[in-house]
């Protein structure tokens, strides 16, 4: 009676540990598949490429005018981006200096394969935050006895990693020997390029 019992209840138990190691193979597969959208969404915040934070580390492009500097750039809560920068030229103690964003994130040739200021906008070249002025209009920096300067600046027009007309990524900061004009187009006669550094995603 036992015996027969047995072989009666024998299939039920077959089917019961098929059916757990079913659902831990399903749990398994959900498991793989949580992982692989985490990666995927991770993977495609990556190639927006949209940041929070990036920087600049200024060197000097002439011998005879030794220099550096940095260069922070922060999203603030309001979608706009805080630019932090800090320099020290020696040389250009108690003197002004200009600083611009240039379209290309090339340091070589002495500076000049930044080519000209970034203008995504196309506007003429001014000051900042007046009628018209290039996205990489900065301006100018007083440098004190030691040749240190900085200066802070926030812009809605900046995305770190956005799309071409508002992505800092990639441009060159380049710091000049002279004074901005605001005026001369397009450079605002701001003198030879003393300084450059290439900006970077933190």
């Amino acid at each position: 009676m036992k015996k027969t019992s047995f072989w009666l209840t024998l299939p039920l138990i077959i089917g019961v540990m098929a059916a757990c190691t079913n659902t831990n193979k399903t749990d398994t597969a959900h498991d793989s598949t949580l992982h692989a959208d985490s990666m995927a969404m991770d993977s495609s915040a990556s190639m927006t490429g949209m940041l929070n934070k990036a920087h600049a580390d200024i060197a000097s492009t002439k011998s005879d005018t030794s220099g550096s500097g940095r260069v922070e750039f922060s999203k603030k809560d309001d979608g706009s981006v805080e630019m932090t920068l800090s320099v020290m030229f020696p040389k250009m103690a108690n003197k002004t200096v200009a600083v611009h964003l240039h379209e290309h994130g090339d340091c070589g040739d002495a500076g000049k394969g930044a080519h000209g200021h970034w203008n995504p906008t196309n506007e003429t070249h001014g000051k900042w935050g007046t009628a018209a002025y290039h996205s990489g209009d900065i301006g100018n920096v007083q440098l004190d006895a030691e040749g240190t300067g900085t200066v802070t600046v926030s812009s809605d027009r900046w995305t770190i990693g956005g799309d071409d007309k508002t992505n800092i990524l990639g441009r060159a900061v380049i710091v000049h020997s002279g004074v901005d004009d605001y005026k001369t187009q397009p450079t605002g006669n701001a003198g030879s390029r003393i300084g450059c550094g290439v900006i970077s995603g933190n």
